[in-house]
């Protein structure tokens, strides 16, 4: 063998050896985008569940407080403006104002006792409960897909890789600023 047909062979070695170093990198890079798509399902899911719940629990609200329009044609605009959400911060802005819609909402049981009382009320409160743990948990979910996609972007040789392919860091589904103050609780 001469030294020349080692130079090659050593080439050869050195460059399939790269060759699947990105290959694998690509593919646990591709793996990593698919759970963020993945977490970001769950949570566009929970949501419209808790979208298909609304309508239910306004026409139950509706029947002991109809004289309070305003307040349901709130939470009616923000749940028609989270089913029509199609991108994590587009879901965020319209959870946000859909949670203080429903606060709005959910404060007018207070005037009325009988509505409080009513079991298919009782019921739709239940249920809202238990979606809205299920959003937590899957937003909690999909901030873990998107940490662990991102610091994978950000981390040499994957960065490079990254680079290479377009791959963008994915978006947090981010914390309401407001949940760190009271709410403000208005009527009509």
């Amino acid at each position: 063998m001469t030294t020349s047909t080692i130079v090659l062979i050593a080439i050869g070695v050195a460059a399939l050896i790269i060759i699947i170093t990105l290959i694998s990198i690509f593919n646990e890079l591709a793996k990593e985008r698919i759970l963020t798509h993945e977490g970001a399902s769950g949570v566009g899911a929970c949501l419209q569940e808790r979208n298909d719940l609304i309508p239910n629990l306004v026409e139950t609200v509706k029947g002991y407080a109809g004289h309070e329009n305003n307040t349901l044609i709130e939470v009616i605009k923000w749940r028609n403006q989270s089913a029509a959400a199609t991108t994590v911060d587009e879901q965020s802005t319209a959870n946000k104002g859909l949670n203080q819609a429903l606060l709005n909402m959910l404060s007018l049981t207070e005037s009325y006792p009988e509505l409080k009382a009513d079991t298919q009320f009782q019921e739709l409160m239940s249920q809202l409960a238990r979606i809205e743990e299920k959003i937590n948990d899957s937003r909690r979910y999909y901030n873990g897909t998107v940490r662990e996609y991102n610091q994978s972007l950000a981390v040499f040789p994957k960065n490079i890789v990254a680079g290479m392919f377009g791959y963008k860091p994915a978006a947090f589904f981010a914390e309401d600023t407001e949940a760190k103050v009271a709410p403000k609780v208005k009527f009509g």
